[in-house]
């Protein structure tokens, strides 16, 4: 092989090096942004959870932050109840033989909707006995306001910006 031969392989040598190497630093970045993320939306909302928020209280504001968010709770909880028998409903419909699509449909979303009506009490709830502490109490529970469970990790979509729930008669088959 002559001296120019031997040059130009070596130039492509060394292209499909570098070719070969950008695209293994690309791989490699690539996988820890997802690690990183699948590591994010596995946090949950709040560290802790609240009784290690009201844990950092004086006795007597953690006995009243207790008991009115107890009473909340309670008052949220026929809500969540409505939530989980719509969904239960809307399995058992699916499951049928002849499944009605629309009232499938219409069971998730009155789920959903009680699911939401429930939340909102929670929050209100909350809001209200946050507005009743002094401001050090205040900046301490103030992450009671933080979503906590599936989907809490989702900071690129602010709340309500998800897509909407397909028409019945839009679901590929």
């Amino acid at each position: 092989m002559s001296g120019r031969g031997l040059k130009i392989a070596l130039s492509v040598s060394v292209a499909l090096n570098l070719f070969a190497l950008a695209g293994g630093v690309a791989f490699a970045v690539s996988r820890a942004k997802v690690d990183q993320h699948v590591a994010e939306q596995r946090q949950p909302g709040r560290a802790g959870g609240f009784r290690a928020l009201v844990a950092e209280l004086s006795p007597e504001t953690r006995r009243e932050v207790r008991a009115r968010m107890r009473a909340v709770a309670l008052s949220a909880r026929p809500d969540f109840e409505a939530a989980r028998e719509a969904r239960r409903q809307a399995v058992e419909a699916a499951r049928q033989p002849q499944m009605n699509p629309e009232r499938v449909q219409a069971l998730l979303n009155d789920s959903r909707a009680a699911e939401m009506r429930g939340r909102a009490r929670l929050e209100g709830g909350a809001i209200a006995i946050l507005g009743a502490l002094d401001v050090e109490d205040r900046r301490i529970m103030a992450d009671i306001l933080a979503r906590k469970g599936p989907g809490a990790g989702r900071a690129d979509r602010p709340a309500g910006e998800g897509p909407p729930p397909p028409e019945a008669g839009d679901v590929p088959r």
